[in-house]
């Protein structure tokens, strides 16, 4: 502080600031804080900064409202705003670990929760067009397993009698007559197999039966034998499984490496150590705001039927990242406030610079730096301080000696 005080040995005094040496060939503290001519001759002064590391600047000499010395600085020192210069002794105790930017091809592994799902195009609902009763119900269990052209029930039916019966006196009247009574027939969904019968015989059938228009799994049925039915009424619901949908519930801040063809590996609850691999077909284009998820689907094939609708499964996803332009830097070097995004460059031994930068993707434990940092430059990754706001980041940067202001500590 200027006082006339000195010690013979490293101390500190009551606010805890270092004494400052004074080497062989100086007469005074003062002139210990100039350093000497250089050989070539006498160094320019710059500026002179504020003692406290301030970020206070002035022309000419002056002093602080303590009293004390601003510090003047010389051409070819470090101008800088920000670089700070410590001690080694200091680097041990704040614990400062520096790694080097470099370019690296780095993914995201993104995970997300889902339900097995029925494929929609694969799902095929039982609605007779006309009024009916069930004479005899052939596939009466949830949960059968029915093939295309399968009778599912036998039906009677006082409309497709008398259509079979306009018939049969409209052949005998013309080939067109007869072809309009068919076409009849033909709306309300009667196979070609019981048209061709009644072709053949010449009789009216009095019962029907009504077939499956697809392979799959019954899931719902409302059929009862000996129960009426009306037109449009829906009696079974069937299902192909060998196609099944996986929706899952993908956190916002991953929807952006989902891409469509991309594939995945799903895991269900049900079946612990088996693996299954699919593709992403859609992503929904609405998000859940109460979750801040989006849906989406997975199309995964199913063979062996080991996948039930509604079973439970995660979806790993692998997001590459490595074509996206920018370094890699060890995420904890990025300090990161909200409003300024910094990392510390070590320009020298025992110096650094706070450093804005652009940061990108983040995955694998690193940060791509999309602007403000070269390839081969050191940062620091560990220091012992976690900064979350703009005040914390300046107390950071206090820590190394400055306040964000040049500053240096012996």
């Amino acid at each position: 502080m200027g006082l006339s005080d000195t010690s013979p040995v490293p101390k500190k005094d009551s606010m805890g600031m270092d004494y400052v040496p004074v080497y062989e060939g100086k007469d005074t503290p003062a002139q210990a804080a100039t350093p000497a001519p250089n050989a070539a001759g006498p160094r320019k002064i710059q500026y002179y900064r504020n003692p406290m590391g301030l970020p206070d600047t002035s022309p000419v000499p002056k002093k602080d409202p303590m009293g004390m010395d601003y510090v003047p600085v010389y051409e070819g020192e470090d101008s800088a705003s920000g670089t700070v210069t410590i001690s080694p002794d200091k680097v041990q105790k704040l614990g400062v670990r520096t790694d080097t930017a470099t370019r690296r091809a780095i993914s995201r592994q993104v995970r997300a929760v889902g339900t097995v799902q029925v494929d929609e195009r694969r799902l095929f609902i039982v609605a007779p067009k006309f009024e009916a009763w069930i004479e005899r119900l052939l596939v009466d269990t949830t949960g059968d397993t029915v093939r295309k052209g399968q009778p599912l029930m036998e039906v009677y039916s006082p409309e497709l009698v008398l259509a079979q019966q306009e018939y049969l006196v409209a052949r005998q009247g013309g080939a067109q007559l007869a072809e309009a009574s068919l076409q009849r027939l033909r709306n309300l969904d009667v196979p070609e197999e019981e048209i061709e019968r009644l072709r053949k015989t010449g009789k009216a059938s009095r019962t029907l039966s009504y077939r499956a228009a697809a392979d799959g799994v019954v899931l719902e049925k409302s059929a009862v034998q000996g129960m009426r039915f009306m037109p449009g009424e829906a009696l079974y619901r069937i299902a192909d499984l060998s196609n099944v949908w996986l929706v899952a519930d993908v956190f916002e801040q991953d929807l952006g490496y989902v891409k469509l063809g991309q594939e995945v590996d799903v895991t269900v609850n049900s079946l612990p150590g088996r693996t299954f691999t699919g593709k992403v077909s859609f992503v929904y284009p609405t998000l859940t705001a109460e979750s801040r998820t989006g849906k989406v689907r997975v199309e995964l094939p199913n063979i062996d039927g080991l996948l039930k609708p509604n079973l439970y499964a995660t979806v790993h996803l692998n997001a590459d990242l490595g074509a996206m332009t920018g370094l890699a830097v060890p995420d904890s070097a990025l300090l990161d406030t909200g409003k300024r995004q910094a990392v510390l460059v070590e320009i020298g031994e025992g110096r650094y610079e706070p450093r804005d930068v652009k940061a990108g993707a983040r995955a694998d434990g690193f940060v791509q730096i999309l602007a403000g940092l070269e390839e081969g430059e050191r940062v620091v990754v560990r220091a012992n301080f976690l900064i979350d706001s703009e005040s914390n980041l300046r107390a950071a940067l206090s820590a190394f000696g400055g306040g964000g202001g040049q500053h240096q500590h012996q």
